[in-house]
């Protein structure tokens, strides 16, 4: 018998992590919203807060991080995207023994070699190739392309359509834009932001955000 599994966060995220489940069991979604709770989403209730996981044992559960990364703030130093309540929701549950499930829609493709941390998600049409590694917590998003040898850190954002060629390297906690583009064997460093459709042609130091055609630092005024 498969463990219950609890989807932490009830959003748009989360319900699109509950399709790419099928067919497996939803046991329910969490949310600090009141107001959701007892709410049913198409696959389960809403059982209340985040804690209301910690009333199973870590031994006897499995949780999915259904927190997306929101709030873009488009600034040179820093990570541009606001993770740090998926990032946070992560570290607390893993310190406390909890383990989380990887999420690999059906339609995804993966190479036999890739490797895949703890909490993983690769969405709807991706495309992983040879080689290639994805670390903790990180989100592959819809149809997203990743080719041979790219190594990703962990609480990264790949977001829809986003395409990497081979050889890129992605630092922990970047946020690659919907659409954007990373030509192969290029380094991006730790919390940098890559906006929507850049183009990056160059390694970018870490805690820069780029846009643009080709890509380029954003400089603060």
């Amino acid at each position: 018998m498969s463990k219950p599994i609890i989807i932490l966060g009830a959003g748009g995220h989360a319900r699109v992590l509950a399709d790419a489940l099928l067919p497996l069991e939803i046991s329910g979604f969490t949310d600090s919203n009141p107001l959701k709770v007892d709410s049913p989403l198409h696959h389960a209730a809403v059982l209340g807060g985040d804690d209301v996981a910690l009333a199973y044992s870590p031994d006897d559960i499995q949780l999915v991080n259904g927190v997306g990364s929101v709030g873009i703030a488009i600034g040179k130093k820093g990570a541009a995207l606001d993770t740090l309540g998926r990032v946070t929701l992560f570290k607390r549950f893993r310190s406390a023994g909890y383990r989380f499930l990887d999420v690999i829609h059906p339609s995804a493709i993966i190479a036999p070699d890739v490797a895949l941390g703890e909490g993983v998600q690769i969405m709807a049409g991706a495309v992983l190739q040879t080689g290639t590694s994805i670390g903790d917590n990180t989100i592959v998003n819809t149809r997203a392309s990743i080719d041979h040898d790219c190594h990703i850190g962990a609480h990264v954002h790949i977001a829809p359509g986003a395409v990497l060629s081979g050889g890129v390297t992605v630092g922990d906690y970047v946020h690659v834009g919907a659409g954007a583009t990373i030509v192969q064997g290029i380094h991006i460093g730790a919390n940098c932001m890559i906006a929507a459709g850049a183009v990056v042609i160059r390694d970018i130091p870490a805690g820069e955000t780029v846009i643009g055609v080709p890509a380029k630092e954003v400089k603060d005024e």
